[in-house]
């Protein structure tokens, strides 16, 4: 039998001491903690000796650390092995859904955007086998740093014991009443977490739009199909159907502390084409035709970008030829001057070599963690690539702008197929706080097999990083050595483009 005592001041595995109980669910306590090796706050589930799930609450949260969408809690820490079995988690700080629904409903397409974000979360831990099975308006959470986390995947069905023949159906619909609740501040069943039933009519919950006026018919049949599973549209019976569903919707999620009120449009600035450019929200996903068309219209630009600076370099090089002509004759000399006429030769020469440079397009994506425990969001790598800077990749959230001191730095990995040669490369790194950022060129795809050929030092939005030498290597490495300090320590990378020759 165990002596330890779980209690305020305990530690455990000697690393991690309990501060207060937040809740208890029949055995199973969750703590306020401290990790104080990495000196950060953590969530810590303890279990009263004979809690008969304990090892199935364990097994779940390793599972769930394997998910690699930052949206999913994290999980640090799980062990069973010893007389005290725990999980330690990510603290979130910030306002679950219910909270924010305590002074009434959010604006539609806010609603729309938080659920739309939970929708491609709870997706990526079905992918992996994992399911929520509990969605309430307590699971899902709008950080302080500006962020979703869906809490309890994987985690909450093993602590209650909960399971469902169709776990993927039951998600979507788990979504669904989310979403139905973020647009009504009613819960489509008997009341929960302080949220009122929605009015019946014939025996079954109103419709959104039957609650409140204003809600598009589109997220009101959306919301229909996922909880009720009619609408006028197909049954929703997966969280990837669901975000499927939203994928149009605009991503502003609703801030805390803000009133209602329109979204404004987001705004970027083009690096190809220096304009201001507004991106609505039929624009913020890929168009009919897929990312190869946006990626040929946008090597189509470069083309004519090309053709254009070739004219500009001719019709340069033709006035300073006349001008010189014309200097010449005023001067009365009859030689010319040497060095200036190898400097115009040496100029209109360097001008033809950058105009030779080609976007070098890679073959492969994929983010780059060589001294941690994996990718750093793969499965998103390809959209610093896409062509569309409303999209993007970004690493992992950490503690400190120095990874937590735990490692030298993470990236994103470009393999190019075979050697080619690059001369610059162009990022768009958001707008987000600053960052240190190193290029790195090589054969091979291991750390220390890269050289750093330039970099680019607190740097932030748009950035031109020129490598003093061509770098020549098939595998090229966007690396972050610090991460921003903008609420959360997280680089962004919303657009790639390497040039170079292959």
């Amino acid at each position: 039998m165990s002596t330890f005592m779980i209690e305020p001041g305990a530690y455990l595995a000697g690393r991690y001491r309990l501060e207060q109980p937040v809740s208890d669910a029949g055995g199973a306590t969750f703590w306020k903690a401290a990790d104080e090796t990495l000196a950060r706050p953590v969530a810590v589930w303890t279990f009263a000796e004979g809690f008969p799930r304990a090892t199935e609450v364990v097994h779940a949260s390793r599972a769930t650390s394997r998910v690699s969408d930052s949206r999913v809690t994290q999980v640090f820490d799980a062990d069973d092995s010893g007389p005290t079995p725990y999980v330690v988690e990510e603290w979130v700080v910030g306002q679950s859904l219910a909270e924010l629904l305590a002074d009434g409903p959010l604006q539609p397409e806010r609603a729309a955007g938080l659920v739309a974000e939970a929708a491609e979360a709870v997706a990526a831990a079905n992918d992996t086998g994992l399911f929520h099975l509990y969605l309430t308006p307590t699971k899902l959470m709008w950080s302080l740093g500006g962020a979703v986390k869906v809490t309890g995947i994987g985690v909450d069905a093993a602590l209650h014991g909960v399971s469902a023949p169709d776990p993927a159906a039951a998600d979507a619909q788990g979504l669904g009443k989310l979403l139905y609740a973020a647009l009504t501040a009613h819960w489509p069943d008997s009341e929960q977490n302080g949220l009122p039933a929605a009015p019946t009519e014939s025996g079954r919950p109103c419709r959104p739009s039957m609650i409140r006026s204003g809600i598009h018919p589109k997220l009101d049949a959306i919301t229909c199909a996922a909880v009720f599973r009619d609408g006028g549209t197909p049954p929703l019976v997966s969280a990837r159907s669901v975000a499927e569903a939203l994928a149009d919707v605009p991503r502003q999620v609703p801030l805390p502390s803000a009133p209602a009120r329109s979204a404004a449009p987001r705004s970027g600035t083009s690096r190809r084409s220096g304009a201001q450019s507004v991106v609505t929200p039929a624009q913020a996903d890929p168009p009919r035709g897929g990312r190869a068309a946006q990626k040929e219209a946008a090597r189509s630009a470069r083309v004519r970008k090309t053709l254009i600076g070739a004219a500009a370099v001719l019709v340069f090089v033709a006035v300073v030829a006349g001008a010189w002509t014309i200097g010449s004759s005023i001067g009365g000399s009859d030689e010319p001057d040497d060095s200036d006429g190898d400097n115009q030769q040496q100029e209109a020469t360097t001008g033809g070599d950058d105009e030779d440079l080609v976007t070098l397009e890679p073959q492969n994506v994929n983010g780059f963690d060589p001294q941690g425990d994996g990718d750093e969001h793969g499965e998103r790598a390809n959209e610093a690539f896409d062509g569309d800077p409303a999209t993007s990749w970004n690493t992992q959230t950490y503690d400190s702008a120095e990874f937590g001191n735990l490692k030298d730095g993470v990236g994103l990995l470009v393999d190019l197929g075979e050697p080619g040669e690059l001369h610059e490369v162009d990022l768009d790194l958001g707008s987000g706080g600053a960052t240190d950022v190193e290029i790195k060129v090589g054969d091979e795809a291991d750390l220390s097999s890269l050289s750093t050929s330039g970099e680019a030092a607190q740097a932030s939005g748009e950035v031109n990083v020129k490598l003093s030498d061509p770098a020549e290597g098939r595998y090229v490495v966007v690396w972050f050595t610090t991460l921003p300090n903008d609420g959360e320590h997280r680089g962004t990378i919303n657009e790639v483009e390497l040039r170079g020759k292959m």
